[in-house]
């Protein structure tokens, strides 16, 4: 009995191995699309990772400046809010209110549902002569030069004080020699 190396394929198997290449040239023809396939994965991987790093390092800029500015709206703020309160403490609205003439009220009344006035009302003081001149004192005096009044939105360092009419209309003594 001898043995054969190869098995005899008969009818329909026979037929399909006619069909198909033999041996090595098949395996060729296989690998070369799989290693194309495996090199176009890779390519586009790190193609779309560098795509992703791009973008992930340009939002990282952004994110930085929007936190720099948020940082400077944040001390502006503070800035304001600094300034809101020292103009709203109850010594520089009395010292403002000074500046501008207006004085301490009395003692109040109050008017009942019934239309009685409970408690007794008293004048409120003199007022002194304001530091700030109202406009039409300025187009009187507009003829003599006169101190510059402080704008009521800022503080003034000083108080302002106009100029006394009879030291402007007195005249100054010179001597002979031209002194």
């Amino acid at each position: 009995m001898s043995r054969k190396t190869t098995p005899e394929l008969k009818g329909r198997a026979a037929r399909l191995a006619r069909l198909l290449p033999t041996g090595s040239a098949r395996g060729q023809a296989a690998r070369a699309p799989f290693v194309l396939l495996v090199v176009v994965l890779l390519g586009g991987g790190l193609i779309g990772l560098l795509v992703l790093n791009s973008a992930l390092s340009e939002g990282s800029f952004q994110l930085d400046d929007l936190k720099q500015r948020t940082k400077e709206l944040t001390d502006e703020e503070q800035a304001l809010q600094r300034d809101i309160d020292a103009y709203s403490a109850p010594q520089a609205l009395q010292r403002r209110a000074r500046e501008l003439g207006m004085v301490p009220g009395g003692d109040p009344a109050f008017l009942g549902p019934d239309g009685k006035v409970k408690g007794s009302p008293s004048p409120a003081p003199a007022a002194a002569t304001p530091l700030v001149l109202a406009p039409e004192a300025l187009t009187a005096t507009s003829a003599r030069p006169s101190a510059a009044t402080p704008s009521p939105y800022t503080e003034p360092s000083a108080p302002a004080v106009p100029a006394s009419p009879t030291a402007a209309a007195t005249p100054t003594p010179t001597t002979t020699d031209g002194r």
